[in-house]
């Protein structure tokens, strides 16, 4: 079901901090959208997110994806387009769960956005995917951005790539790699942490 609303709208099932199993708040950055957009897929939640998250893919099945270069894990460089028009842009990952959500921004000056996806299983044993956009341009596109129009479009775009989507990891039926990183506030977390280093040469630490 799509949810088309003004940006200054705030979205009461996205709350400004979330909190996980391990009980630590970690902050959700999109608490405001322009388009909300949610599709189940007949795949299982790992499934799902293992696939999503091999963004190199995305070209297989998107309308507007061209490519996506992997930069580094928290790091990608996207270029979209229609035709010969291509726009090529940079984004950072900012909060990634395993099997939960993923966050990003653009690092392109104008437009800029936001987004974010999560997933969450369902009773029939698939994953219901939703994503959420907010679009933050700057000068006169501001205008044409906050209009019903523009995020009715934006809405359809949307949709239409979940549906890309859900076809595709349906067909597939499994993913096609996995990357089962955490990252917090753009930093990738690593579950055993190097013990810190002397500057002094064969000096014991610990």
């Amino acid at each position: 079901m799509a949810h088309e609303d003004d940006a200054q709208q705030t979205v009461p099932s996205t709350p400004g901090m979330r909190t996980d199993g391990d009980g630590v708040g970690h902050r959700r950055p999109l608490r405001e959208r322009h388009v909300e957009e949610t599709v189940e897929v007949a795949v299982s939640v790992r499934t799902a997110y293992n696939q999503w998250t091999q963004f190199k893919t995305f070209p297989r099945f998107s309308t507007v994806v061209r490519g996506v270069e992997q930069i580094r894990p928290t790091m990608t460089v996207w270029t979209i387009g229609y035709g010969p028009l291509r726009h090529r842009f940079a984004v950072e990952i900012v909060e990634q769960d395993p099997d939960a959500y993923l966050a990003w921004r653009g690092l392109e000056q104008t437009p800029s956005h936001q987004g974010e996806v999560e997933f969450r299983p369902t009773e029939s044993g698939g994953t219901a995917i939703t994503v959420r956009m907010l679009l933050k341009p700057q000068g006169a596109a501001r205008i044409l951005t906050r209009s019903s129009r523009a995020a009715r479009l934006t809405a359809r775009l949307v949709r239409g790539e979940l549906m890309n989507f859900k076809h595709f990891i349906e067909g597939l039926g499994q993913e096609g790699g996995a990357w089962r990183g955490t990252i917090r506030n753009g930093r990738v977390q690593h579950d055993h942490p190097e013990p810190p280093r002397s500057r002094v040469a064969q000096w014991p630490v610990g």
